[in-house]
């Protein structure tokens, strides 16, 4: 996969996180009040993830062609734990 590949890939995650993320939100008004404040740590939690994800994307599309493959390993770990915390979050928000 060339670097532009794995670019596009990522942005199509990332817009695809923003879409669920967005979609975990809107389901707040039917989260019982008890259940609300972690609701919301989990929430901050998951848009802080997508962030440094996104800011790694932007460090992997501005790295040169030879030094984007050193890069990879560490965003394909980052962006893993962003897909795993969201998978939770959606599991526990059904």
């Amino acid at each position: 996969m060339t670097r532009d590949e794995y670019v596009r890939k990522l942005h199509s995650r990332l817009d695809q996180w923003n879409g669920e993320i967005s979609a975990l939100a809107e389901r707040a008004d039917r989260i019982e009040k008890s259940a609300l404040a972690e609701f919301g740590v989990r929430m901050e939690d998951l848009r802080n993830r997508r962030d440094a994800a996104k800011a790694q994307l932007q460090q992997l599309e501005q790295a040169s062609e030879g030094a984007w493959q050193d890069l990879r390993a560490g965003l394909d770990q980052a962006w893993d734990a962003v897909a795993q915390a969201l998978e939770a979050a959606r599991s526990h928000y059904k």
